[in-house]
């Protein structure tokens, strides 16, 4: 007997001749037995310095040529995953660069040069572990004021024509609140007379266009008193202002030896920079501070404002919102980019996995590792560039979008300006490379394995190996470890120990998908093979059989409901029990108020009105509370409520559970218990506060209550508050009556010109503490709630699509077999709840940890999600799973002969 060509022994097989390489070059020729030899018709191929032949890039360009158009409907899905996440990052790169430019906009003092404003920031130092010193800084809300004396320092500055000193308090006109200032002060914007002439006496004003004429006679409350003033002229600019004489405006201001700011105007020739250094230099040299104590290490000199610097000294919440916003702005683009780059990742990684045999086929026939890499980084390129360009190009409008719900919400403060420069517009070019590099490093990670083994080796799918698990485990510890510590925790720490715990938690769940498949299956295969008849129990079989395949199905599921459930619930938790609260504490009935200010004896006058059971008057302001977190330092900005403890629980009941608030008086404070055990404070003892205006004081406490979220985590006098306030303008009248018919006019006679708000509404509005950054983080988080919304449907869909593409052959062979029509769409119905069952759980359980230990540790309530985001999210992962399972199928359920 012959033997066949390539024989290796008596045992072996017949082996097929090596096929050429793929690189371009001359194939070998065989010897001819006669003849000349002939003329090679190419140069010899070109090879690297180990002897092995380069690849040329004409190779990996067709393969990723022909693979693209090939696998059209596998790369739609990676499409529309990369042009979500390119829209998305580019739109939030646009709104955390326009916010990090904003600036509060410039009205009063636009005529001005230079502005000379008291430092609206506090400051506190502290020195890490291990580490050197670091300083955190926070905004004040509350107007940092002037000393009088810098008015004769800035005027002697050469190079200034006029520096004119700037005083603004709350006026009340016709039912209306308006700003008072001096006249002098107008010139800054500048708003000049469109009527009459300038304000020459005290019982002389100007007032805006539209609120009066010249010659009227016009009723203004300034600190709850009224006076009757004669207009002598109308001027530009807004119409909520009255402009009096500049010692009127002195006397009605209050807060003697202090002016609010100082308006420079540069004279002839002098430039604003050249004017800038001379009253900088100064300003120091004088050894002018802002007036108002603070605390050590807090420095409290002048500022010297130019351009759009000038604004901060008119809108004094911009800075602090715009802060704010900041980090609420990166923390939810954060979590984000992390989703999106998960769900690109696995998209890629599953549209890859589908073609595991085709990639190792074409290393058995001679591809080289650097040929297969090229091929699929070109072919993932090639859709890349495309998605990321539409996704550029649609960044703007959802950033605009964003804008739109923050204005239609007011989250955003008077004043603060976001620009959006045109050079801007390219940020969302900076993140569609970066979506390119996400896909590109995704295929690298996805086709590493098919390039580094053995071609033999490619063909064979491996299954998940131990060191996946150990990972998944050890993450699984982790965040079980974290949520541990958040529950042990208050206030950012917890938050950050929580959100850690979230992450591990997630990712540990994708990484033991394929086990997490295992044991669902266990679980629901007996009643899937019981009760789906023939269907189920082909359903049963597959999931079974296919644990990696389910597990990469279930692996989106679980990371949206997560993080989803996450975002919505953690807010949700918090708001709906600062409401339950609310309605604990707010015990009136009535609020009154009055625009300029409550007349003095107001509030005697209206307990005394027959019916009224009690009533105090509130002030909301804001302190700082400064301290450490790991080490480092941190200003803690946080609303506070400035009562009158006379008969106060009966109208506001924080229930007390240690002490009393009847000895609320300035140097003392009351504390909720949670911020008690944060501080280790308790009756008797001293906390350091820094009011809204810098001032720190030491307050002793007097009271520890259980409604911290509902009545703010501090109760401070009245009167300590008003000392450090803008303007007195704001204060209201809780007042607790008998209900009797008659008792609202009753109070309404007892103080005329004053306003009544009734209800519960009113009630709880007027004494609830919303932190001040409540509407921007339910704006932006919805905004990402939603973002996560469309990766549900884009990650989920796309998963499961190449899923289904990926099991055509296997139909298409169970139709052939004699299953029918009707069974197969049993089965696939069958699988995608089991999927939707499985990811919906364990999503629920991975958010479920975290949010248990948040929910206790900020509340001590269970977590609370309502019905209908529940039923939603639900809803959206049921019908996706669904879409994504038996659409992509059904040509091969259609039909009597199906062809694959």
């Amino acid at each position: 007997m012959r033997k066949p060509r390539h024989w290796t022994g008596p045992t072996s097989t017949p082996t097929p001749a090596p096929a050429p390489a793929l690189e371009p070059g001359p194939r070998p020729t065989p010897t001819p037995t006669h003849g000349p030899e002939p003329t090679p018709t190419s140069e010899p191929r070109s090879t690297s310095a180990s002897g092995r032949p380069k690849p040329t890039p004409k190779v990996t360009s067709l393969l990723a040529s022909r693979a693209a158009r090939t696998h059209r409907k596998a790369w739609a899905a990676v499409f529309a995953a990369l042009v979500l996440t390119s829209a998305l990052l580019g739109a939030f790169a646009v709104a955390v660069a326009s916010v990090g430019l904003g600036h509060a906009s410039v009205e009063r003092y636009a005529g001005a040069d230079l502005v000379v404003a008291g430092d609206q920031n506090t400051r506190y130092t502290a020195k890490p572990w291990g580490s050197e010193a670091e300083t955190a800084t926070a905004g004040l809300t509350e107007r940092v004021r002037v000393p009088e004396g810098a008015l004769g320092v800035v005027r002697a500055v050469p190079g200034v024509e006029a520096a004119v000193a700037d005083r603004v308090f709350p006026v009340g006109l016709r039912g209306e609140s308006v700003t008072g200032r001096p006249w002098e002060a107008a010139r800054l914007a500048p708003f000049a007379l469109r009527d009459g002439r300038a304000p020459r006496h005290p019982g002389e004003v100007v007032v805006g266009a539209g609120r009066a004429r010249t010659g009227d006679r016009v009723a203004l409350r300034v600190g709850g008193a009224d006076a009757a003033y004669r207009v002598v002229g109308v001027a530009d600019g807004p119409r909520a202002a009255v402009y009096f004489t500049a010692g009127r405006a002195r006397d009605l201001a209050g807060h003697a030896g202090t002016v609010d700011a100082i308006g420079v105007v540069a004279g002839p020739g002098v430039s604003a920079g050249e004017l800038y250094g001379r009253v900088r230099d100064a300003v120091d040299e004088a050894g002018l501070r802002a007036a108002g104590g603070r605390a050590d290490g807090d420095s409290a000199g002048l500022r010297v404002l130019t351009g759009d610097g000038r604004g901060a000294a008119e809108h004094l919440a911009a800075a602090p919102a715009r802060a704010t916003m900041l980090g609420i702005l990166g923390a939810v683009a954060g979590t984000v980019v992390m989703i999106a780059v998960l769900v690109v990742s696995s998209t890629i990684v599953q549209a890859l996995r589908q073609r595991g045999h085709e990639l190792g086929l074409l290393r058995a026939v001679g591809a080289t590792p650097r040929q297969l890499r090229g091929a699929v980084g070109r072919e993932v390129g090639r859709v890349a560039v495309a998605a990321a360009a539409v996704g550029a190009v649609l960044a703007v409008p959802a950033y605009l979008g964003l804008r739109a719900l923050l204005d239609a919400r007011g989250a955003l403060p008077d004043g603060l300006r976001l620009p959006l420069p045109p050079w801007l517009l390219a940020a969302p070019l900076v993140t569609a490379a970066v979506t390119v590099l996400v896909a590109r490093l995704s295929a690298l990670f996805a086709v590493g394995r098919a390039a580094k083994v053995r071609p033999a080796e490619a063909l064979r799918e491996s299954p998940p190996g131990t060191p996946r698990r150990i990972t998944g485990l050890v993450l699984l510890g982790v965040g079980v470890t974290a949520a541990g510590t958040a529950a042990a925790q208050h206030g950012q720490a917890a938050a950050a120990a929580a959100s850690t715990a979230a992450v591990s938690l997630v990712i540990a769940c994708a990484v033991l998908g394929p086990w997490i498949a295992t044991g669902a299956m266990r679980v629901l295969g007996a009643p899937m093979r019981r009760f789906g008849g023939p269907g189920g129990r082909l359903a049963a079989a597959n999931c079974t059989a296919a644990a990696a395949r389910l597990g990469a199905a279930i692996t989106p599921i679980v990371l949206v409901t997560a993080f989803s459930v996450v975002q919505l619930a953690a807010g949700a938790t918090i708001t709906h029990e600062a409401w339950a609260q609310a309605r604990e504490v707010a015990r009136a009935d009535l609020v009154v108020r009055a625009d300029g200010g409550l007349p003095s004896g107001a509030l005697d006058r209206i307990r005394s009105v027959p019916g009224v059971a009690a009533a105090t008057e509130v002030v909301h302001s804001t302190v700082v509370l400064a301290g450490k977190e790991a080490g480092s330092p941190l200003l803690e900005r946080l609303p506070v409520l400035g009562v009158t403890p006379e008969r106060l629980t009966r109208v506001l009941d924080p229930d007390v559970r240690e002490g009393g608030l009847g000895g609320l008086r300035p140097g003392t404070v009351a504390l909720s218990s949670d911020r008690a055990r944060a501080l280790g404070a308790k009756p008797g003892s001293t906390v350091a506060l820094r009011f809204g205006d810098g001032a720190e004081g030491r307050l002793r406490v007097v009271a520890l209550y259980e409604r911290g979220l509902g009545a703010g985590d501090f109760l401070l006098s009245r009167d300590e508050v008003l000392r450090h306030t803008s303007g007195a303008g704001a204060a209201r009248v809780l007042v607790a009556t008998d209900g009797g018919a008659g008792t609202a006019r009753a109070v309404g006679a007892a103080v005329p010109g004053v306003r009544l708000d009734r209800g519960a509404g009113a009630v709880r509005a007027a004494a609830h503490v919303e932190p001040e950054d409540q509407a921007l983080g339910e704006v932006v988080g919805a905004t990402a709630v939603g973002a996560i919304g469309a990766f549900t449907v884009v990650a989920v869909l796309s998963t499961l699509t190449l899923i289904s593409i990926g099991r055509r052959p296997e139909l298409t062979l169970l139709r052939r077999a004699g299953a029918a029509r009707s069974q197969l769409r049993r089965m696939l119905h069958a699988e995608a709840a089991a999927i939707a069952f499985t990811g919906l759980i364990v999503g629920a359980a991975a958010a479920l940890v975290p949010l248990l230990a948040f929910s206790l540790s900020f509340t001590g309530t269970l977590p609370h999600l309502p019905p209908v985001q529940a039923f939603l999210i639900v809803t959206v992962v049921a019908a996706t799973a669904l879409a994504g399972t038996v659409p992509p199928l059904w040509r091969v359920l259609r039909g009597r002969y199906p062809t694959g």
